[in-house]
């Protein structure tokens, strides 16, 4: 399965979670750090979802870029 990730940089480190899988975060110094840890988290909620029999959620979330200017 292949889930969206969200990836914010903070003042001191970047924040990741999966908007399909609430509650499946991960934080790093990096940003591929961070990647790192989300993908193992993912795999985590995931195994721990099957294993308390709880269904799996498909991937549903989409994301796109929308350009925005500033009015003067």
């Amino acid at each position: 399965m292949r889930y969206m990730v969200v990836i914010e940089k903070g003042p001191n480190s970047y924040g990741a979670f999966v908007p399909d899988l609430p509650g499946c975060i991960a934080a790093g110094e990096t940003e591929a750090e961070t990647l790192e840890l989300i993908q193992e988290a993912i795999q985590f909620h995931l195994e721990d979802l099957r294993e308390s029999g709880q269904p799996i959620p498909e991937p549903a979330s989409k994301s796109t870029f929308v350009e925005a200017s500033l009015v003067a």
